[in-house]
């Protein structure tokens, strides 16, 4: 599925959904819910429907990868349901979830699988009074309401939209007679306390007469506002993260604040499913003692502390709402970005969204010019008259920019033009931000977040996009430093590994080598094909244990003594034997583990000796393929007078022969003789006769999304006539 700005089909299976998650959310308890779809062939997750919660506060949520360390996601790669019961288990588990949501709840995570197809997850979230454990029942319910969702999605006919922005769904809340409403507002103004109600989102939907006085505002002003808007004093972070706190855990708040010039407010926040009320209270005088007390000490309501009266009457430094909870955020995001094609992809997929731009120029300062090394929303001619500017380019204010350390914003093209006459008229857009990228005082590039539309840059957004620069040198000159590093051991790595394969008369052969998605060091994994005589061949597999230089020197090594013993006229036993007593001269540390395959064409039939290793799979002209049954030596090294049994298979014309390292088939909590069974299954499904795309299609049927944890090769022959 791909995202959509409008319904496409029939939109009933969106209300479907949206219902459905409701119904979810009523009948598990829970007091939040989200359902996500999965949006291909990006591998995103996509939030498609919300129950209980602001929109605002999905924002870092509502795409995520595949493979993001979220509950949703292990939910959906694991499937099963994930539960988390507290605030201290998030932490243990998900801990850039926790930092930004450091609030006490409990949660759930369960797939959403159809039965041709994952569809998504859901996640639901109970307030923080909830038990640590779900009970068998709760665990049922929310099992069988995801199965209840995946029929649904199974029996449409037209797949569900997939919007920019998720659904908001009501759950539904018990009405109140409306005779009672003027009866109610008489009783609570005669009160000496003030009352007010906000829904979710935290507009203010009822005022009392004694709040009003209390907050020193007309009612009518407040009405539709948000108090952090409408009432200067409280725009602080530290009660907006209140509000949130009591919206997120449903549990109660409550908070003091100073009502200029000098009267103290405490605030209590009672939430539920449908809003908050809030009571309003005055606190004595610093004159007038509360009874039994002196003056010298009051409560610190966040808290609950005592705390001295001059300590506790401290005005907090202004803080603007949600700054900090975005920032954390975007330095929680950056931390797990790798590649310079990671940041990219992150900024364009969450940062952009998160300041509603739509361009992105990233560039990076190399031997004084600007490469770009990402773009996003600019065409390639673009990018092309763009790219290789000076460092002091006077084009564009990229080189004031860098020149100065500090950020310009610019918000239309009038105002661009006022300084740089020809900078608006390369891309054709309306606002700009250009954000120096510096890194202890070396400037590293140029981040530029271009809009569409002319756009009012805020105080608040400047605040935060300026410590945003900051975060993203750092991930950026990171980033530089990891793809360097990794280009250098890839050409170690291919360096090692044969450039091409021979030519061999009747036989179709195709291997690749792919590195672990994670991490920098080269691997031991290899592979090779030596022609011997007129009519045998050998191909060869192994994996050197670690992940070092060291394992590509060992790698190399065992490459180097096979293709001499083979190519000596040693049979495939003998192949092995003496390679593992020149391995235990070497006295290395390391597990090597091998197979060696002759494949005699004149006698239609394989020779096969392993030490170690996985078993290959072998698929008939005609017929399931099945993995080869042989009886393995020990790995190389490990013991000199060891022995290498032989195994012989036939190989009759149009069979494929496919020998493989384990990274192919062990996966973090998959059974390995499963997943093998699992790959042949596949291998007698597919199309073989272009190999290099089976080699594709095995790949993908062993890490549907990709992120392979350990270095794989692959190895294909197939007997031609």
């Amino acid at each position: 599925m791909r995202p959509s700005a409008r319904p496409r089909g029939d939109p009933s299976v969106d209300d479907a959904l949206g219902a459905a998650l409701a119904d979810m959310v009523r009948r598990t308890g829970a007091a939040i819910g989200g359902a996500y779809l999965i949006e291909e062939p990006a591998a995103l997750l996509r939030l498609v429907a919300l129950c209980g919660l602001p929109l605002d506060f999905t924002a870092p949520w509502q795409r995520l990868a595949l493979t993001a360390p979220v509950p949703v996601a292990d939910a959906i790669e694991e499937d099963r349901l994930v539960w988390v019961g507290s605030q201290d288990e998030m932490a243990r588990r998900y801990p850039l979830t926790a930092a930004v949501l450091p609030y006490p709840f409990a949660l759930a995570a369960v797939p959403v699988r159809g039965v041709r197809r994952r569809w998504g997850g859901v996640v639901l979230m109970w307030p923080a009074d909830h038990p640590d454990q779900a009970t068998a029942r709760e665990r049922h319910h929310i099992t069988a309401s995801a199965r209840r969702l995946a029929r649904l999605l199974d029996d449409s006919p037209v797949p569900p939209t997939l919007f920019e922005k998720p659904r908001v769904v009501p759950v539904g809340s018990p009405g109140h007679p409306a005779q009672t409403a003027l009866a109610a507002v008489d009783y609570l103004d005669r009160l000496p306390d003030g009352a007010l109600a906000l829904d979710l989102e935290g507009r203010i939907t009822f005022v009392s007469g004694t709040a009003a006085r209390l907050l020193g505002r007309d009612a009518q002003r407040l009405l539709g506002t948000r108090p952090w808007q409408s009432l200067p004093w409280l725009d602080d972070l530290r009660y907006e993260e209140r509000y949130r706190m009591a919206v997120i855990s449903r549990t109660p708040v409550s908070f003091s604040a100073r009502r200029p010039p000098d009267r103290w407010l405490t605030f209590q926040l009672h939430p539920d499913d449908s809003g908050i009320s809030v009571r309003v209270t005055a606190e004595p005088e610093p004159s007038d003692p509360a009874p039994g007390g002196t003056g010298a000490e009051s409560p610190d309501q966040a808290s609950g502390r005592p705390v001295p009266a001059e300590a506790g009457r401290t005005e907090p430094a202004p803080a603007a709402p949600g700054r900090l909870y975005q920032l954390v955020h975007q330095a929680a995001m950056l931390t797990e970005t790798v590649t310079t094609a990671d940041l990219v992809a992150l900024i364009a997929d969450q940062i952009l969204p998160a300041f509603g731009a739509q361009g992105l120029v990233l560039s990076t300062a190399d031997a004084g010019r600007l490469r770009i090394t990402g773009t996003h929303g600019y065409p390639a001619d673009v990018v092309d008259r763009l790219d290789a500017l000076p460092v002091d380019t006077g084009l564009t204010p990229a080189g004031q920019v860098l020149a100065t350390g500090t950020p310009a914003f610019f918000g239309s093209a009038a105002e661009l033009a006022h300084s740089y006459p020809r900078a608006p008229l390369i891309s054709g857009k309306q606002a700009w931000a250009f954000l120096p990228l510096v890194v202890s005082g070396r400037a590293v590039g140029c981040c530029i977040l271009s809009y569409d539309r002319p756009h009012t840059f805020t105080a608040d957004e400047r605040a935060v996009l300026t410590p945003f620069a900051r975060l993203l040198a750092q991930a950026l000159d990171r980033a530089r430093l990891y793809d360097t590093q990794h280009h250098l051991v890839h050409q170690l790595q291919q360096a090692l590994l044969p450039r091409t394969l021979p030519t061999v008369p009747g036989l179709e052969v195709a291997a690749r080598y792919l590195p672990a998605a994670h991490g920098i060091e080269v691997g031991g994994d290899f592979y090779d094909l030596l022609r011997l005589d007129g009519t045998g061949v050998a191909a060869v597999i192994g994996d050197v244990e670690g992940h070092s230089m060291a394992a590509a020197a060992l790698m190399g090594q065992v490459r180097t003594a096979i293709h001499a013993h083979a190519t000596a006229g040693a049979a495939p036993d003998q192949v092995l034997a003496r390679t593992n007593r020149l391995l235990a001269d070497l006295d290395s540390d390391l597990l090597v583990t091998c197979l060696y395959a002759y494949l005699d064409l004149a006698r239609h039939e394989v020779v096969l000796a392993g030490a170690g290793h996985v078993p290959p799979l072998l698929r008939p002209a005609a017929g399931p393929s099945r993995p080869l049954r042989l009886d393995p030596g020990p790995p190389l090294g490990v013991d000199t007078g060891a022995r290498y049994p032989l195994t012989r298979e036939p190989l009759p014309t149009g069979a494929v022969l496919a020998l493989y390292t384990d990274g192919l088939v062990e996966r973090p909590r998959t059974d390995v003789q499963r997943a093998t069974a699992d790959l042949a299954d596949h291998l007698t499904h597919a199309d073989v006769h272009d190999l290099e795309r089976l080699i594709d299609s095995l790949v993908r049927r062993a890490w549907p999304t990709g992120g392979h944890t350990d270095d794989l090769a692959v190895l294909l022959v197939r007997t031609a006539g």
